[in-house]
């Protein structure tokens, strides 16, 4: 008896074990039956039961799943190749409608990736490059503050769009959002991760960077010429002054002192007769050795006043 009620015990336990299945919070279940969907989806967490043997538990994922798109190169509607990199977020709104159209997962994301790939090169092929790379056609142009709007209009405006990145991608996510609603998929939203310029049109967006820095640094190096040029006017300006008012003074005290060493002399050679004619004497001949040089003739009249001190010598 006791194997035969082991064999019982042991086929009752495979029974209910099969019979009974729980759903998680996390995810929702299609039953099958020889592999054909039966009754509606359980998308209540707990403990189920179902036929066992004759029916599967296939588990779906019900919280919200990401799409991740690799890189791809296309060209926009000015002819220019970039590299756009896509990310998604969607849910499985129909799991009925899912499990029979695409399966799994892996099917899923492969379809967004022909979907949502499709639409996004429809997309950037229908605008320029400046479309997809401006945020929203509102935004303004970032630049350095010490520019005015005279500086700016020199430097070029940003070009005018009629939309922007963010309406290109509400332009993808309308299209794609219909063509994954049949496969039971809810798109959440869809966003550009990167766009990268393509080698051809890099040099293109470096050249105009570098032309727009070259001018700002232009604008300085002019300002601080015109600015050295003021400050070294400046400098000159009241160098001549200092120079100029130094001058006045040295002439004033040079002018007063030989105002004063003229009175003293005035006072010392004017004190007597012999004084007077010892000053007279000695500024002769001061006179004879700033006149006469080496090999120097000089020719007096025997009535001039240079010559009177000579009348008495002799020539001894």
């Amino acid at each position: 008896m006791k194997p035969i009620l082991v064999i019982v015990l042991a086929a009752l336990l495979l029974f209910v074990s099969n019979a009974l299945y729980t759903v998680k919070e996390t995810e929702q279940v299609i039953i099958t039956q020889f592999g054909k969907p039966v009754g509606k989806p359980v998308t209540d967490a707990g403990l189920k039961f179902k036929i066992p043997f004759a029916q599967q538990v296939n588990p779906i994922e019900k919280r919200i799943l990401e799409w991740d798109g690799n890189p791809s190169s296309m060209p926009t509607k000015d002819k220019l190749y970039i590299a756009v990199d896509l990310f998604a977020r969607w849910r499985i709104t129909d799991p009925l409608q899912y499990f029979l159209r695409l399966r799994d997962e892996r099917s899923a994301q492969s379809r967004l990736d022909d979907i949502l790939g499709s639409e996004t090169r429809n997309a950037v092929a229908k605008h320029e490059l400046i479309e997809l790379i401006r945020t929203t056609k509102d935004r303004k142009r970032l630049s350095d503050e010490s520019l005015t709007d005279a500086d700016l209009a020199t430097l070029g405006t940003l070009v005018p769009i009629s939309k922007g990145r963010a309406l290109v991608e509400q332009e993808i996510f309308n299209a794609a959002a219909s063509k994954v609603e049949v496969f039971g998929i809810e798109l959440l939203d869809i966003r550009f991760k990167r766009i990268n310029y393509n080698e051809s049109v890099r040099p293109k967006i470096y050249d105009r960077m570098i032309s727009e820095r070259r001018q700002i640094a232009e604008r300085f190096r002019s300002e601080g010429n015109g600015e050295a040029a003021r400050i070294n006017g400046l400098r000159e300006r009241d160098l001549k002054k200092v120079r100029s008012e130094a001058y006045k003074e040295v002439e004033e005290i040079r002018g007063a002192a030989d105002a004063k060493a003229t009175e003293i002399y005035a006072k010392a050679y004017n004190s007597s007769a012999d004084s007077r004619d010892f000053y007279e004497f000695q500024k002769t001949m001061d006179m004879y050795k700033s006149v006469i040089k080496e090999n120097t003739t000089l020719m007096l009249s025997t009535e001039s006043e240079a010559f009177k001190f000579l009348k008495g010598m002799s020539p001894d």
